[in-house]
C-alpha cells in the first residue's frame, strides 16, 4: 500500500460516523486533493464548540458560510455574528463559476447553488429584528461583572435591585437605573438609610460614570423592551431548514462593551431557558462569534470568569459556540481547551513572534505521521484548512489538511433592496421592532418625587397657616388683656387720693 492510499484509508475510516454529518469537503497531501477522502464532522459532537482562525484573506468568513448553511440544510438553527458585513448574501443563491466547478470536481461533490432562511438583526439603528433585554433580566450579578465595579460598588447595586423588587418598580433601561441611583442619594435617601443601611454618592456616582460609558455605545438602544424572546433563535422553516439568524453588527467594531454586554447577557439567557440536553443526536443551536477578539480583548477579568463558565456550561444545553479570529491565541487558554472542532486556514510568519505563535498553534493539533503542521500553516492556499474535530465517542479524527467546499450561497453582500424586502417579510421584525416605554422606575420615581413634593408643599402650606393662626390668637389675647386692666375714668376719679382724703375728712367730723 502507498503512502498516499495508506492516508486516504486513514482519513476514510476516521470520518466515517453512524449518526449524520456534515462534509467539510476533501483531503490534501503533498499539496494535491485526494477525490471523495471526505472530511466530515459529526453532528452529535458539535455541540462541543470549535474555533475557525488564520490570517486575513485565507477564507475564515468562507468556511463559517460553509457550515452555517450545512448546518441549516440539516435542520439545526444558526446565530451568526456579522461584524464585517459579509454574511447577507445567504438568504440568496450562488450564481456559481467555474473555478467553484472546478473546486468541487476535485472534492468528489456535485455544486448546487442554493439560498437559505435567513432572519437579519441588529444591536443599533441598522434595519433588522431589533435585539433588546431590560435591565432587570440581567439581575444584579451580571450587571456588576459587566460595569467592572469594586465589591462595594456591586453590593449597592444589589441593595437598588432589592429596592426596586420590595417596591415593584420595574427596571427596564438605562434610564430606569440611572434614576434609581439617584434617588437613592437624593429624596430617597433617608428611605434607604431607615431600611437598607447609608449609600454613599461617591459609590452610585461611580456607578453612574460606567453606566454613561455603555450609554455611549449605544446601549440606551439595547436595553429595554420588547425583550427578544431566545426561542425565536430555534425557527425551523417549511421546508424543515434551521433558521440562519444573522446579527448585523457593522457599526460594532469601536463598541466593544456593548458587544460584549450583548454576548454575556444572550449566553446567560440561553443557558437559563433551554432545557438540558446532554448527548444528543444533534445541536440545538451553533452560535458563530466572528472577530472574537472583539470580546476576549475588552472584557474585564470578572467578565471573562462569566464568558469561561458559560462557554463550560452551555454545551449540555446542545448549544455550540465557534469563535472565528485571525490568531487562537486572541482566544484565552481555558476556553481553547474546550474546543472540539478546529479549522486553522494558513498563517503568516512575518517576525520571529509570528514563528513562535505558529509553533504553539501546531501544538494544539493531533500528531500526524503525513504532515508537519508548522511547515503547513504557512503553506496552506486560501480556502483550504487544517481540520481536527471529534468523532462520535468524542476521540480527534485524523488531522487533515483539507480543500474545503464552496459556499452553496452568494458569496457577497444583499443590496439595499434585498435586504429591505428580507426585513419587511420578516415576522420576527413585526413582532419586535415596537418601541415599547411603558410605566418603569423613571416614571414611577418621578412620580412619586412630584407627590412627595406636593405633599411638602401641602404640609409646609398647613404649618404656615397654623402658624398665622397662632399669631393671631396671641395677638387677641394681648388686646384683652390690656383692655381689662384699662380703668373706668368715674371709677378713677373716686379712686383717686383727693376723693379718698375728702371722704375721710367728712367720716372724721361726722364721728367728731
Amino acid at each position: 500500500m502507498t503512502n498516499s492510499e495508506a492516508f486516504e484509508k486513514e482519513i476514510n475510516e476516521g470520518n466515517t460516523f453512524k449518526g449524520d454529518y456534515i462534509t467539510l469537503g476533501s483531503a490534501m497531501l503533498d499539496g494535491e486533493t485526494i477525490t471523495n477522502a471526505f472530511v466530515n464532522v459529526p453532528l452529535k459532537t458539535m455541540n462541543r464548540h470549535g474555533l475557525i482562525a488564520g490570517a486575513t484573506g485565507t477564507g475564515k468568513t468562507k468556511t463559517l458560510q460553509v457550515l452555517a448553511e450545512n448546518l441549516s440544510e440539516k435542520g439545526v438553527p444558526v446565530l451568526l455574528m456579522d461584524i464585517k458585513g459579509d454574511l447577507s448574501g445567504l438568504a440568496k443563491p450562488s450564481p456559481g463559476h467555474a473555478k467553484i466547478d472546478e473546486r468541487h470536481a476535485k472534492i468528489g461533490l456535485p455544486f448546487e447553488p442554493k439560498a437559505f432562511p435567513v432572519e437579519a438583526m441588529t444591536l443599533s439603528e441598522q434595519d433588522g429584528v431589533r435585539l433588546r433585554a431590560t435591565i432587570s433580566e440581567f439581575g444584579p450579578v451580571l450587571i456588576s461583572r459587566i460595569l467592572n465595579v469594586t465589591e462595594t460598588q456591586a453590593g449597592i447595586i444589589s441593595v437598588i435591585f432589592k429596592y426596586c423588587d420590595d417596591n415593584h418598580l420595574p427596571l427596564l433601561d438605562l434610564k430606569d437605573f440611572k434614576k434609581i441611583l439617584q434617588y437613592a442619594t437624593s429624596e430617597g435617601k433617608k428611605e434607604f438609610e431607615e431600611s437598607y443601611g447609608r449609600i454613599s454618592t461617591a459609590s452610585t456616582g461611580a456607578i453612574l460614570r460606567k453606566l454613561i460609558e455603555i450609554e455611549q455605545q449605544g446601549g440606551d438602544l439595547f436595553f429595554g423592551e420588547k425583550s427578544f424572546d431566545t426561542q425565536d433563535l430555534l425557527r425551523i422553516d417549511e421546508n424543515g431548514r434551521g433558521y440562519i439568524n444573522i446579527i448585523r453588527l457593522t457599526d460594532i467594531q469601536d463598541k466593544p462593551k456593548l458587544f460584549s454586554t450583548f454576548m454575556l447577557s444572550l449566553l446567560a439567557e440561553i443557558y437559563s431557558t433551554f432545557p438540558e440536553q446532554g448527548d444528543s443526536g444533534r445541536p440545538e443551536l451553533i452560535i458563530f462569534i466572528d472577530e472574537a477578539h472583539l470580546i476576549f480583548n475588552e472584557a474585564s477579568d470578572a467578565l471573562l470568569d462569566q464568558i469561561e463558565s458559560m462557554v463550560k456550561l452551555i454545551r449540555s444545553k446542545g448549544v455550540g459556540l465557534y469563535f472565528v479570529t485571525q490568531n487562537p491565541t486572541d482566544v484565552p487558554e481555558a476556553v481553547l481547551g474546550q474546543l472540539g472542532l478546529k479549522v486553522q486556514h494558513a498563517l503568516r510568519a512575518f517576525t520571529a513572534k509570528d514563528r513562535k505563535a505558529i509553533k504553539l498553534t501546531a501544538q494544539n493539533y493531533p500528531d500526524s505521521e503525513y504532515y508537519d503542521t508548522a511547515d503547513l500553516l504557512t503553506s496552506l492556499g486560501i480556502g483550504e484548512a487544517l481540520v481536527s474535530a471529534l468523532d462520535e465517542k468524542g476521540i480527534p479524527t485524523p488531522l487533515a489538511a483539507t480543500m474545503l467546499r464552496a459556499p452553496m450561497s452568494r458569496m457577497d453582500i444583499l443590496t439595499e433592496a434585498e435586504l429591505g424586502s428580507l426585513v419587511s417579510q420578516s415576522q420576527l421584525a413585526k413582532k419586535y421592532n415596537q418601541e415599547i416605554d411603558r410605566e418603569s422606575a423613571y416614571e414611577m420615581l418621578n412620580e412619586k418625587i412630584k407627590q412627595a413634593e406636593a405633599d411638602e408643599a401641602k404640609q409646609k402650606a398647613k404649618e404656615e397657616k397654623e402658624a398665622l393662626k397662632r399669631a393671631e390668637t396671641k395677638r387677641n389675647t394681648r388686646t384683652t388683656r390690656r383692655q381689662s386692666t384699662r380703668q373706668n375714668p368715674f371709677i378713677k376719679v373716686l379712686t383717686s387720693p383727693t376723693v379718698i382724703r375728702s371722704v375721710l375728712g367728712i367720716l372724721t367730723k361726722m364721728l367728731k
